[in-house]
């Protein structure tokens, strides 16, 4: 594996949403002479078509996870004085050059005074978030306050639903996604955006019809593809979802590399879950997550997320073995790069996991005591939010060095991944640090606990294999005739699943 550097140098076709959007904006400037308006209908003051086509063109990849975001900073080459524009370039900019963002945000600062209510309040929100003490409680209040005023601006409600997902919240976004709906019936992404936190809080029926109608708008918005395979996979629908998505996967090529390699992520782990060969895993570990890096213009670190946790899971499985090793340490190499640490808590913590299960526990020990020295930083609220990450981040450090007892002691008797979504993880990446706990469990010999903690996860879960052979082998261990039949059960399950594979 070797890092790419995050710059573009390929030119992006015009998808069929892009031509919709450009001919409902020339409509739109054209009924309203003397102003310019984003595609959403809100005015802003510019006297440059190019910067408005810059902004519009913008949204468009942000909302549909495109590789060519970066068209945001030719926005202000059109018009330095548009506060809209440089406020957006800002914002593009903060996750990875923060002093070139900065005076983009001032820029816009200085024009505020000729900025439209719609700029304003872009401005005020984005320039808040973007801050280096911003709190996750106000900045939502202030996207609230902006999209109460302008429900269809759409770009601003993804700010919303990121937000959200880093701080565990999902619960906070489908009210205020909800009173916008209204204004957005038949926009291109909105279900796939509202199906994302029906999906996270257990709504199922009602994400699966939203990410289905998002997938009927727009059949290339790679978004509704992740949350419909996010419910097809909770309801351990394997082989459908594996279908529905190598259906799809064609129209990732234009995706930057967190959906692409994201998405075949969840495509590898429906083949594990179900029980295919593990060859079809390394097939899309080597072919498409790890081909990724080889594009000019991929994000490293988007991808080895990934792959942390598809070999987490394999690890979990004790399927982890001396082919998928050496891919680990090839992976553990390139996580050395400090570059690429503090900026998610989960990429981070499976880090940790991964340099500790190579043997570099100096360094997975550097990244876990920095962790520790940049929550001492945050405020009592927020420090006190991110003891259950620092926690988790501790006991897979322990889990990796092969103190298995001291792991599960650092996770408790009561563990459930759920409550550690402020690592900024969906359900199903969480889920992977219940399947160390369960292992745990096996590992030291608490097979009875094991035992009453899965036969009520296999309760919500009935059709994944892989708990039915925990099951099984927890019922061995305690010398019970049940694990005949668990084990009949996940071999069942298997050959349902992919008996072609």
């Amino acid at each position: 594996m070797k890092a790419s550097c995050c710059v573009s140098v390929v030119t992006q076709d015009v998808s069929m949403s892009l031509k919709c959007m450009k001919e409902d904006e020339y409509q739109i400037n054209e009924t309203r002479t003397g102003s310019r308006f984003v595609y959403w209908g809100y005015e802003v003051n510019t006297s440059s078509d190019d910067c408005i086509a810059s902004i519009n063109s913008y949204s468009h990849q942000v909302l549909g996870y495109g590789r060519e975001k970066k068209v945001i900073l030719e926005a202000p080459l059109y018009d330095k004085d548009c506060v809209l524009g440089n406020i957006l370039a800002a914002h593009y900019l903060s996750s990875f050059d923060f002093a070139k963002a900065s005076s983009y945000a001032r820029a816009a600062e200085s024009h505020l005074g000729k900025a439209t209510p719609y700029e304003k309040a872009i401005f005020e929100a984005v320039n808040y978030l973007i801050s280096q003490n911003m709190d996750n409680d106000v900045a939502l209040d202030l996207h609230s306050k902006l999209l109460k005023k302008f429900p269809k601006d759409l770009l601003s409600w993804k700010r919303v639903e990121i937000l959200c997902f880093y701080m565990g919240r999902p619960d906070l976004s489908l009210p205020l996604f909800e009173k916008i709906l209204p204004e957005n019936r038949d926009q291109d992404y909105v279900y796939g955006m509202l199906a994302f936190p029906l999906l996270e809080l257990g709504h199922l029926a009602e994400a699966e019809v939203a990410a289905r109608k998002g997938y009927e708008i727009n059949k290339n918005d790679s978004w509704a593809h992740h949350c419909l395979c996010h419910v097809l996979q909770t309801e351990c629908r394997f082989k459908e979802a594996v279908e529905f998505m190598e259906g799809c996967s064609a129209s990732w090529d234009s995706c930057s590399s967190l959906r692409y390699s994201h998405n075949w992520w969840h495509v590898a782990v429906c083949y594990l879950e179900g029980g295919s060969p593990i060859s079809k895993v390394q097939e899309i570990y080597d072919h498409q997550m790890c081909k990724e890096l080889e594009k000019d213009d991929a994000v490293a670190r988007d991808v080895y997320m990934d792959a942390l946790g598809l070999l987490l899971r394999l690890d979990t499985r004790d399927k982890l073995d001396e082919l998928f090793l050496d891919r680990l340490k090839i992976l553990g190499n390139c996580l050395t790069d400090q570059a690429m640490w503090y900026q998610e808590w989960l990429f981070d913590i499976t880090t940790i996991w991964a340099l500790s299960k190579v043997g570099n526990t100096s360094l997975a020990y550097v990244l876990l005591e920095g962790l520790k020295s940049r929550t001492s930083d945050m405020s009592a609220k927020k420090q006190q939010l991110m003891q259950k990450a620092i926690l988790l981040a501790e006991a897979v450090y322990e889990y990796g060095k092969g103190n298995y007892k001291e792991a599960l002691e650092l996770l408790g008797p009561d563990f459930d991944a759920v409550d550690y979504k402020v690592i900024g993880a969906s359900g199903l990446q969480i889920d992977v640090f219940n399947e160390i706990w369960y292992k745990l469990l096996l590992l030291t010999g608490q097979s009875s606990t094991a035992i009453e903690v899965l036969e009520k996860r296999i309760k919500q879960r009935d059709g994944a294999p892989f708990l039915w052979h925990l099951l099984e082998k927890s019922y061995s261990m305690e010398g019970k005739e049940e694990a005949l039949s668990a084990g009949e059960k996940a071999k069942a399950l298997e050959s349902l699943y992919f008996k072609c594979a």
